[in-house]
């Protein structure tokens, strides 16, 4: 009889651990994308300190060398290690991907989610502004903020963000707007809370599920957006390694047979957007409350 007490009130695996294990070991896709997204984080923090070496070092006798022991990737038109600087250029993307995106989230988000809840004329400026952004082609627009304001890494964050704002705001404003009059917010309401509890406790937790997969998607956009932007010239300025910039950079020597120059940048940049658009489903699996048990 002890016993079964014991066990009955021992305490239980924390329930967000267990989840969160729970959902990457019935979905090998996402424990895979999750493994992959830990390998470029921890390639992103560490990758200037365990290169061979320096991304920036040139060495023209060893020019245009295909991959060997000495040199993984091989080296590019200068002599320049490619594994070292597709391994240093991870922390600038992935960098750019998430402050844009968290930006994007915050500003696009709450846009969203008060127009949603208020409507009025709040949600008709909301709605004009971000129909104002999809007016334009988006790479155009990011290619337009960017060329006028400069080719600097805060630019293009700025301009990655602002393209996307649209798509966050009507993301927000559709479910803040569906779940406003919904049962659980009238007791909320009818207990006391704000309007700005309400949108804290019961809608926007309510709403991140797609929400955060939304942001998984936009980080690999967010990678592809600043590597278009490299690959025509106002991206990141050269010697900085940035993938899209290496693949811009090889993609004049393909012809001659120099493929490795272009390949690998171009490898690590697929391999990151694959990754964060395989963990979109997981990661709404982990933060949807409906999916716990």
């Amino acid at each position: 009889m002890s016993s079964t007490v014991e066990r009955a009130t021992r305490p239980s695996e924390p329930g967000l651990l267990a989840h969160i294990r729970n959902v990457l070991l019935e979905n090998p896709v996402t424990l895979f994308a999750a493994v992959l997204f830990v390998a470029f984080v921890l390639i992103g923090l560490f990758g200037p300190w365990i290169v061979p070496y320096s991304p920036l070092a040139s060495d023209t006798a060893a020019a245009l060398r295909p991959p060997t022991a000495a040199h993984w990737f091989g080296t590019d038109q200068l002599g320049r290690d490619i594994f070292s600087r597709v391994m240093v250029a991870t922390r600038l993307d992935l960098t750019i991907a998430i402050v844009s995106v968290v930006s994007v989230f915050a500003v696009g988000g709450l846009a969203g989610i008060l127009a949603g809840f208020f409507g009025g004329w709040l949600d008709q400026v909301i709605g004009r502004i971000t129909d104002t952004i999809m007016a334009f082609p988006l790479f155009v627009l990011a290619m337009g903020i960017v060329a006028a304001l400069g080719n600097t890494v805060g630019n293009i964050i700025l301009a990655t963000a602002i393209v996307n704002v649209p798509i966050y705001a009507r993301i927000a404003r559709t479910e803040a707007a569906i779940r406003r009059d919904a049962g659980f917010v009238q007791a909320a309401r009818l207990s006391g809370n704000s309007d700005i509890r309400l949108l804290l406790t019961q809608i926007l937790p309510n709403i991140m599920p797609i929400m955060v997969v939304q942001m998984s998607l936009t980080m690999g956009y967010a990678i592809l957006n600043a590597a278009g932007l490299s690959f025509i010239g106002l991206g990141v300025r050269p010697p900085t390694p940035e993938w899209g910039i290496m693949v811009a950079e090889g993609a004049a020597f393909i012809v001659s047979g120099d493929w490795w120059i272009a390949l690998f940048p171009g490898l690590a940049l697929m391999l990151a957007v694959f990754c964060f658009n395989l963990l979109g489903d997981g990661l709404r699996d982990i933060v949807d409350p409906q999916r716990r048990t």
